[in-house]
């Protein structure tokens, strides 16, 4: 009778941890997806800076983006504990927001000319390579794009957010 108790308890602990190894491992793939792309946005806001300014640049975006998740992941709980129907209708006005910006970039590409962009683009250059030239108000313009879109990503990401993700209570 107790060889058969201790069996069960040790059914238990081990059906215990076998539902914790599950839940760590579906965070470690959401995690690694929201680090994903915040590799990817840091790599690509670096891009058109001068050398000795892309630590600082960097750092002013991480700051951004820790700023951002420390106000959304306890909104997210919020949300889903006290008025859980907002959510569905938040993620579509985000997923409407992200189809705003995909037709702005369709139609820059196909409505702007290849020479405004070329002259824009040898403009940004020359004034990288001059050294008089201060480009504080150039790196803040893509720091604040950076943390915008670090915001958009992070809320709206297939990987981290569907509708199973955002925990009821």
């Amino acid at each position: 009778m107790a060889g058969s108790s201790l069996l069960v308890l040790i059914d238990d602990i081990a059906t215990l941890l076998d539902d914790v190894s599950l839940m760590t491992k579906v965070a470690a793939k959401k995690t690694a997806g929201v680090l994903g792309d915040d590799l990817a946005l840091n790599a690509q806001q670096v891009t058109g800076v001068r050398a000795d300014r892309e630590l600082p640049v960097v750092w002013a975006v991480a700051k951004g983006s820790l700023m951002n998740k420390a106000i959304l992941v306890p909104a997210a709980l919020l949300i889903s504990a006290f008025i859980p129907w907002a959510v569905t209708p938040l993620l579509m006005l985000g997923g409407a927001y992200l189809c705003f910006e995909g037709f702005e970039k369709l139609a820059h590409k196909f409505l702007h000319s290849k020479e405004d962009d070329e002259a824009q683009k040898a403009a940004r250059k020359q004034a990288v390579a001059d050294a008089n030239v201060d480009l504080v108000a150039y790196e803040k313009a893509k720091i604040k794009g950076a943390v915008r879109t670090d915001f958009i990503l992070f809320v709206y990401h297939p990987k981290v957010h569907n509708t199973a993700s955002f925990p009821t209570f």
